[in-house]
């Protein structure tokens, strides 16, 4: 059995609750032997619900590590959290990847486009195997568009900065890297975010806490409606496995500009930010 460790800020949060079942499930369905035994939480009682860390590793069955260094040791490979808490990943990265195990870290990755190359100049030097996405790039509707160079995608949550990164991704996987400015405006109860490229290339970006997320070519549009964390879930245990990186840093680091970008420009609408 090859174990996995949680590193959290808090770990009674979504992503957590659910991994360790998806964890199963694809392992299941890859003929892969792994489970989550190990979790790490710097914040003991979490303010989504309120459970303790132990209270938390009783429910599901994990046993709770109380430093980074012990599921650093105990783990086969790692998974950092903090989902809603990317100002965290740095510096669980700089206690955690020197270990050299391999590594998801989750959406999002960073809090700006700085962080996260420091982040990977971490992995570099320790010479550890990382990666991250959104799980969106998984929706398996983006596969019916082949090549767009106008994408309109649109996308809800609870709030633009955190959840803007799912709809980055889907423009950064099917458009690539290259994007120069973003301008954020407000249409009714939308904002409407407008990347700019040095081609023919575009992506138009709109959010609204209760839209669904689609993806448009600008000629037909796809409800995502496909199980897209089935697909990340998958990816993760190969690439511990020993799969090569499935998503290229330069991407990440991309939506990472972008990202950073358009959260500035939806704090000044109408202001063009450069990329």
């Amino acid at each position: 059995m090859k174990t996995i460790g949680f590193i959290d800020y808090y770990i009674s949060e979504w992503h957590a609750n659910n991994y360790p079942a998806w964890i199963k499930d694809a392992a299941a369905t890859l003929g892969v032997d792994y489970e989550v035994r190990y979790a790490y939480a710097s914040l003991d009682v979490s303010p989504v619900d309120g459970l303790t860390t132990d209270e938390w590793c009783e429910k599901y069955g994990i046993e709770r590590c109380m430093s980074i260094e012990e599921i650093c040791t105990k783990a086969d490979y790692l998974i950092i959290l903090a989902p809603s808490d990317p100002e965290k990943h740095l510096g669980l990265a700089k206690s955690t990847l020197p270990c050299g195990k391999r590594t998801y870290i989750d959406k999002t990755f960073a809090p700006s486009y700085a962080v996260a190359k420091d982040i990977f100049d971490i992995a570099r030097t320790s010479g550890t195997a990382i990666f991250s996405t959104s799980a969106l790039r998984y929706a398996t509707e983006l596969s019916e568009f082949e090549a767009p160079t106008r994408v309109v995608t649109t996308g809800g949550g609870g709030n633009l900065p955190e959840y803007i990164i799912h709809q980055v991704e889907m423009g950064v996987k099917k458009l690539g890297t290259g994007a120069k400015t973003v301008t954020v405006t407000e249409e009714g109860e939308e904002a409407v975010c407008r990347v700019t490229y040095p081609d023919s290339r575009s992506l138009e970006m709109r959010y609204n806490q209760k839209h669904p997320f689609t993806f448009s070519d600008g000629k037909r549009t796809a409800k995502i409606t496909s199980d897209f964390f089935r697909g990340l879930i998958a990816d993760i245990l190969r690439f511990f496995e020993g799969a090569p990186t499935p998503v290229e840093k330069e991407e990440t680091l991309e939506v990472m500009k972008i990202r950073e970008a358009t959260v500035k420009a939806y704090e000044s609408l109408g202001t063009t930010v450069e990329i």
